[in-house]
């Protein structure tokens, strides 16, 4: 499982701009998950990710992954654990919102990071 978060972390954080955001698919496949439940182990990374990122009060890098039947939106799930993690509003209503400010937050932590890495 940590070798899935590190991966993934490293994956949405060099992976071209245009390429995101991602489907749960597509991280699967670029991660090279093998069934059972490949869908649930991004699920469970991307969670991890989110709580890693709550603690230390960056953007959700796990915004950049977003399901294929969601209208470009993570699945329902991501929203359940940004609201608990007190980072979204309660309210439905304001959370679509809410998930494009992390989205854009999300992509300038990843430039920041490549500036920091690259000066």
């Amino acid at each position: 499982m940590t070798d899935n978060v590190a991966a993934l972390r490293q994956l949405l954080l060099s992976a071209p701009r245009e390429a995101l955001p991602m489907t749960y698919q597509q991280v699967a496949s670029a991660l090279a998950l093998t069934p059972p439940r490949t869908i649930a182990q991004v699920t469970q990374a991307l969670e991890h990710l989110m709580r890693e990122d709550a603690a230390q009060q960056k953007p959700f890098i796990a915004a950049l992954v977003v399901s294929r039947r969601g209208d470009g939106l993570p699945a329902a799930g991501f929203f359940e654990l940004a609201v608990a993690l007190g980072r979204f509003p309660a309210d439905t209503a304001q959370q679509e919102a809410a998930y494009r400010v992390e989205f854009q937050g999300a992509l300038d932590e990843r430039e920041n990071a490549d500036k920091n890495a690259h000066p």
